[in-house]
C-alpha cells in the first residue's frame, strides 16, 4: 500500500529522533553497533548525518570495554529504523537525491515501495480506490493472504510455490497446497490434467498467457524439460503455441486480459491479469472485470514488501539440493585477539568476500542452528546445483587467501584466515522461517547437520564431501575434480587420489580418539576436494 506519513507528524517524528536526550543508555546505540548491524561503512553513516536524514551523535564515555576509545558517538536508536526505510529506497530504485528530498519533505518513511512508476499516480490511486486496507499507527497490516482474488506465485520453473484460497477454488477446483512433489504444482502439467491442451479457445488464451511468460525466460529447446513425464504429443502442443506467444516484457507490473469459460458453454467469466515479475518467480493476481479488487495497485508497487510477505508463506517442497557449510577456523581465538571493531570488521569482510561466489553459483542463504554460514544450491532444470556448490567452495577457498594476505599485511600478524568447508546433498523438505525482517530457506532432515559436522573435521581451510555427492556427478564432471585422502605411512603423509574413507579410520589412522561431535558420521564414506584438474 501507498501511505503517506502526515507532514506534521513526520516532522515531529524526525525532531524527536534528533532532539532526544534520554539519559537511559539502553535507549541508545553507538556509531560501532550502528555500522555492524546495519552493514554500512562510517563514511556512509558521516554522509547520512551529513545530508541531515541522522541526527548528529552524542559524545559519551564508552560503555564498551572491548573499545580502545575513551569517548564514542551515540545515536538513539530510532536511527536503525531510519536506515532500514532508506535501505528499502535504494532497493526500490530511489537514487540518493531522491531519498534526501522524500525524507526532508514528509514523503518518507512510509511510502518506500514505488517501481517504474509515476509518484503522483499512485498517490492519486491510492486516494480514488478508498480505504480497502487497514492501518494502525500508521503500519500496513495487510497481506497477500487478505486479497479476496485468485492468486498464485510461480517459481522459475514454473511450479505454483504459493497460491490463495480462490485460486485454488476457482481455477484448479483442487487442493494445490498439499501437493508434495513441486512437479506436481508445474502449471503447464496442471494444464494438461484438466483437459486445457484439448480446450476452447478462451483457455488457450491462458495457455497462451502462460506460454509468454515462459518464452520470455526460456528458448523453445527447453519445451521437452517443461515438467517431468511430458508426452512428445504434449511437447509439440506446447511448441505450436511457443510459436504463437510473444515474449512479455520484464516490466515489474503488467496487466494482461483473459476470458476463461466454465462448466457452461455460455458461462464465460472476464479477467484481468496483474502479474509481477522478479527474481524469485512470477506472481499472477485474476481480477474479474465486474468487480474491482481495492488495494491491488497499491500493493503490487510496494514490491520489497510483496516479495517478502509471499516467500514467507512459500510451501514447503520435497527438494534435491546441495549445502554449503563455512566456520571460520579458531574463530574463538581470533575474536579474543581483536578489538571487537575490528573482529566485526574481519567477519563483515569475510561475508563480502563469500557473497559475489555464492550470487555467482545461484546459493541462497540458509538458517542453520550451528555457527556456521549456510547457503543451499538447488536443484534446477539449467543448472548442475552439486557442481555449483564445489565450484562454489574452490572460489571461496582463492578468495579467502587474499584476505587473509591482506589482514596479514594490516595487522603483522601470524594468523592464518581459514573457512572450513564442508558439503553435502540430500532430498529433504525445503521452506522458510520467518526471522524479524528477514526470510530464512531451511531444510528439515540431517543433510544440513551432516555437513556441518564435515566442516567441523575440515581443517586448514579445506574442502571435504561424501561418497554420495560425488557419485550423483556424472564421470565427466568427476574428471574435472582432484580428490582424495590422505594416508599415514608410519611417519610420512601420502596423498591417494580418487579414494574416499570414512571419519573413524582417519582419525584412528592419527592414533586419535574419535569425539562425541563426529559420531554421527563416523561410518559415512568422505573424500577432500583439492582443486579443479589441469587441462
Amino acid at each position: 500500500m501507498l501511505y503517506k506519513m502526515p507532514e506534521n507528524d513526520y516532522r515531529q517524528y524526525k525532531k524527536d529522533a534528533m532532539e532526544k536526550t534520554n539519559d537511559n543508555i539502553a535507549d541508545w546505540i553507538s556509531s560501532v553497533e550502528v555500522t555492524n548491524v546495519t552493514g554500512i561503512s562510517r563514511a556512509t553513516l558521516n554522509n547520512y548525518i551529513k545530508y541531515g536524514l541522522l541526527p548528529k551523535p552524542e559524545i559519551r564515555k564508552s560503555q564498551d570495554e572491548g573499545t580502545k576509545a575513551v569517548k564514542i558517538g551515540y545515536f538513539p536508536k530510532t536511527v536503525l529504523d531510519i536506515l532500514l526505510r532508506i535501505k528499502e529506497m535504494k532497493k526500490g530504485g530511489h537514487s540518493m537525491k531522491s531519498i534526501v528530498n522524500l525524507m526532508n519533505t514528509g514523503e518518507a518513511p512510509e511510502n518506500i515501495g514505488l517501481i517504474n512508476g509515476d509518484q503522483r499516480a499512485a498517490r492519486g490511486a491510492d486516494e480514488n480506490m478508498g480505504t480497502g486496507q487497514n492501518i494502525q499507527n500508521k503500519h500496513v497490516t495487510l497481506t497477500m493472504n487478505d486479497i479476496k482474488c485468485p492468486a498464485y506465485l510461480l517459481n522459475n520453473n514454473f511450479e505454483i510455490d504459493w497460491i490463495n484460497d480462490e485460486g485454488e477454488e476457482k481455477l484448479f477446483n483442487r487442493q494445490i497446497r498439499f501437493m508434495i512433489d513441486s512437479n506436481s504444482r508445474n502449471i503447464f502439467k496442471l494444464f494438461v490434467e484438466m483437459g486445457f491442451l484439448n480446450g476452447t479457445e478462451n483457455k488457450n488464451n491462458l495457455l497462451l498467457f502462460h506460454m509468454s511468460l515462459y518464452k520470455s525466460k526460456f528458448p523453445k529447446a527447453q519445451i521437452k524439460k517443461l515438467f517431468q513425464g511430458i508426452t512428445p504429443r504434449e511437447v509439440d502442443k506446447y511448441e505450436r503455441l511457443y510459436d504463437k506467444a510473444s515474449a512479455i516484457c520484464k516490466d515489474s507490473v503488467n496487466q494482461a486480459y483473459v476470458a476463461l469459460q466454465g462448466s457452461e458453454q455460455q458461462d464465460v467469466t472476464a479477467y484481468h491479469l496483474y502479474f509481477m515479475t522478479f527474481r524469485e518467480g512470477t506472481l499472477i493476481l485474476y481480477e474479474k472485470i465486474d468487480s474491482l479488487m481495492q488495494g491491488i495497485s497499491e500493493i503490487l508497487t510496494n514490491r520489497s514488501w510483496v516479495i517478502n510477505d509471499l516467500l514467507q508463506q512459500r510451501l514447503p517442497t520435497l527438494t534435491s539440493f546441495g549445502v554449503l557449510v563455512a566456520d571460520l577456523q579458531d574463530s574463538i581465538r581470533i575474536c579474543a585477539e581483536l578489538p571487537p571493531e575490528e573482529y566485526f570488521e574481519l567477519v563483515n569482510s569475510i561475508w563480502k568476500c563469500m557473497e559475489c561466489s555464492f550470487k555467482k553459483y545461484y546459493g541462497t542463504y540458509g538458517k542453520h542452528s550451528g555457527d556456521g554460514m549456510v547457503y543451499y544450491f538447488l536443484k534446477d532444470r539449467d543448472t548442475n546445483y552439486l557442481m555449483n556448490a564445489i565450484m562454489c567452495a574452490l572460489e571461496v577457498r582463492e578468495n579467502m587467501k587474499s584476505l587473509n594476505a591482506e589482514w596479514k599485511l594490516r595487522k603483522g600478524w601470524y594468523n592464518e584466515l581459514y573457512l572450513n568447508i564442508g558439503i553435502n546433498e540430500g532430498q529433504e523438505y525445503f521452506g522458510t522461517i520467518p526471522a524479524s525482517t528477514n526470510i530464512e530457506f531451511t531444510a528439515l532432515g540431517d543433510t544440513v547437520n551432516i555437513a556441518g559436522r564435515l566442516s567441523d573435521f575440515a581443517e586448514h581451510g579445506s574442502i571435504w564431501t561424501t561418497k554420495n555427492l560425488m557419485n550423483r556427478l556424472n564421470q565427466e564432471e568427476r574428471k574435472t575434480l582432484r580428490f582424495g585422502v590422505k594416508k599415514h605411512d608410519h611417519d610420512r603423509e601420502v596423498f591417494v587420489e580418487n579414494m574416499f574413507s570414512r571419519i573413524i579410520d582417519m582419525i584412528q589412522d592419527k592414533e586419535q580418539t574419535i569425539s562425541c561431535k563426529y559420531m554421527d558420521i563416523a561410518t559415512i564414506p568422505v573424500t577432500e576436494i583439492i582443486d579443479l584438474t589441469k587441462p
